[in-house]
C-alpha cells in the first residue's frame, strides 16, 4: 500500500489523503483550510494530475474535509463519492455557504480567484454520490481486484464516519474526526477491538491534556454558571460555535438549562445564518436516524432568533439588552458573526466571551484567549482595537476525543503501523512519544506533505 498526505501543511487544515492499494486509487476527504485564502487553502491536488481516482471517501461535512470537493470532481469526474446518508444531506448547505463566503471575500479582501467553484458544480456532486449507510459494508471491484469498505459511526457530528477498508487480508482503518462520549445531539463512537494492520489516526487534541478532575458534565455546569453570572450583571454572552455540531450542542445545553430554570426565558438567544439553515435538515435526519437527537423543537422552545434580527452591533457598542449569541465561526475568523459580535462586547467588563471548542493556533479565537485582561486586542478585519475587559473563558466541550481516549482505542486495535494525521506538530509528537513508550513494536509514521510512503 502507498500513502500520501495531501494536506498542504502538517497541521489541521485541508484534510486529504491518497491511498493506493492493489489496483485502487482512493482519496479520503477533500478539504479546504479555513485559515488560508485562495489556492493556499486547497490540498495538494496537483499531486493527483497523473492519478485516476476510483473512489473518494467523505468522512464528514466540516469544511476542512469537504471544502475542495467540487474542484476535485471537476478534475476527477470518473470517481465515485462514498458518503453517509446524513452527510449526503448536510454537504449541500455547507458547500453553498462556503461559496457565498468566497464571493464575499472576493469583494472584501480582493481574492480574485474566488469563488473557486460554481453553484452548478456543487449540484453536480449528486451524480457521483454512492450512499454508505453507517455500519454497512460494500464491496467494490476493478479488473478482478476488490476492496471492502465499511462506514462506522464516528460520533463527531451527524453523519461522521470512521472507515474500515479491507483489501485481501490487509485491514486499513481511518479514524476520521472521532468522539467516543455521547453528546446531546448524537451518540458517541464505539470502535471494534479487532486487530487491524494500519491505523490512520487524527491527532487534534494531542496538545490538550484534560485535568484529571475535569469532566464534561462539570464543564457544562461551569459554563452555565458563568452565563448566569454575566446575565446577573446585565451583560451579554458570546459563544463562538462551529455551525455544524457545536452550535446545536450548545443550544441543546441551553434548552435543558432553561427547562430547569437556570436561564431566564426573558433573555433572547440569537444564532447565525448557517447554523439556522441546518435546523430543518437536522430535524429531518433525527426522524430517520435514532442516533441523531437534534430537533427543530429546540429552536422553537428557546425562541432562537436569526442574527439579522438582533440589535445593531458595531465595534465597541454594547447591546442595549442582555443577550446570548451562539454564532459561527468557532475560531472567530475575520468578518464572521462571532468576530463582529466579539468586537462589540470585548470592551465592556459585564460581558462574557466563552469558547467551547477547539481553537487552532494563529486564529483570532486563540489570540483572544491568550491575550491577558487589560491588554490591547486588535480586530484587524474591522480596524478596531480595544483593551480586553470582558470575561474570557474556555470550556472544554470539544467534539474530538481526548488524547488518552484515542491512545487507548488505538492500542486496542493492535495495529502494526499508525499514521499520524490531522494535527499540528506538537500534537503528533505527543502521540508518537506515547506509542513509542507503550507499544514500541508499532511503526509510527508522521508523514510529510506530498511525500508518498510504502506501508
Amino acid at each position: 500500500m502507498h500513502f500520501t498526505d495531501l494536506c498542504r501543511r502538517r497541521e489541521i487544515g485541508a484534510h486529504c489523503v491518497l491511498v493506493e492499494i492493489g489496483s485502487f486509487h482512493i482519496l479520503v476527504d477533500s478539504g479546504m483550510d479555513p485559515g488560508s485564502l485562495g489556492m493556499e487553502a486547497l490540498p495538494l491536488l496537483d499531486c493527483l494530475e497523473n492519478v485516476a481516482l476510483d473512489l473518494v471517501i467523505i468522512t464528514h461535512c466540516h469544511l476542512d474535509h469537504i471544502g475542495s470537493l467540487p474542484i476535485l470532481m471537476r478534475r476527477q469526474p470518473q470517481a465515485r463519492i462514498l458518503i453517509s446518508p446524513p452527510s449526503q444531506t448536510l454537504i449541500f448547505p455547507m458547500l453553498e455557504n462556503s461559496w457565498h463566503v468566497m464571493k464575499r471575500q472576493r469583494e472584501e479582501l480582493g481574492v480574485k480567484v474566488y469563488p473557486l467553484y460554481t453553484k452548478g458544480e456543487i449540484e453536480t456532486l449528486r451524480e457521483h454520490f454512492y450512499p454508505m449507510p453507517l455500519g454497512a459494508t460494500r464491496i467494490f471491484q476493478k479488473q478482478g481486484d476488490e476492496v471492502a469498505i465499511q462506514f462506522i459511526a464516528a460520533g463527531h457530528i451527524p453523519g461522521a464516519a470512521s472507515v474500515l477498508l479491507q483489501h485481501g487480508r490487509r485491514k486499513l482503518f481511518f479514524s476520521g474526526d472521532v468522539l467516543f462520549r455521547d453528546q446531546y445531539i448524537l451518540k458517541g463512537a464505539n470502535w471494534s477491538k479487532e486487530p487491524i494492520d494500519t491505523l490512520v489516526m487524527e491527532t487534534t487534541r494531542g496538545n490538550a491534556q484534560r485535568p484529571e478532575d475535569q469532566t464534561v458534565k462539570g464543564e457544562i455546569a461551569r459554563l452555565l454558571g458563568a452565563i448566569d453570572e454575566v446575565l446577573e450583571q446585565k451583560g451579554s454572552v458570546l459563544i463562538p460555535s462551529f455551525a455544524l455540531g457545536r452550535m446545536q450542542e450548545v443550544l441543546m445545553i441551553l434548552q435543558e438549562a432553561r427547562r430547569y430554570g437556570k436561564i431566564s426565558k426573558k433573555i433572547p438567544i440569537f444564532a447565525s445564518g448557517l447554523g439556522m439553515s441546518l435546523v430543518d435538515p437536522l430535524d429531518q435526519l433525527s426522524e430517520q436516524n435514532r442516533e441523531i437527537f437534534f430537533k427543530k423543537q429546540v429552536i422553537d422552545e428557546l425562541h432562537v432568533q436569526a442574527l439579522d434580527s438582533s440589535p445593531l452591533l458595531k465595534p465597541g457598542r454594547n447591546p442595549k439588552r442582555s443577550s446570548i449569541f451562539v454564532v459561527s465561526s468557532g475560531m472567530m475568523a475575520e468578518n464572521t458573526p462571532s468576530y463582529n459580535i466579539a468586537a462589540s462586547l470585548l470592551a465592556h467588563p459585564q460581558n462574557g466571551i466563552f469558547f467551547v471548542g477547539f481553537c487552532a493556533d494563529d486564529t483570532p479565537a486563540r489570540k483572544l484567549r491568550d491575550t491577558p485582561k487589560g491588554e490591547i486586542f486588535s480586530f484587524e478585519g474591522l480596524r478596531y482595537k480595544t483593551p480586553v475587559r470582558a470575561r474570557i473563558e474556555h470550556f472544554d466541550l470539544s467534539g474530538h476525543a481526548d488524547r488518552e481516549e484515542l491512545l487507548q482505542a488505538a492500542l486496542h486495535m493492535s495495529p502494526r503501523t499508525i499514521i499520524l494525521n490531522h494535527g499540528d506538530g506538537g500534537a503528533r509528537q505527543w502521540f508518537a512519544e506515547r506509542f513509542a513508550e507503550l507499544a514500541p513494536k508499532i511503526r509510527i509514521l508522521d508523514p510529510e506533505a506530498g511525500v508518498t510512503y510504502s506501508v
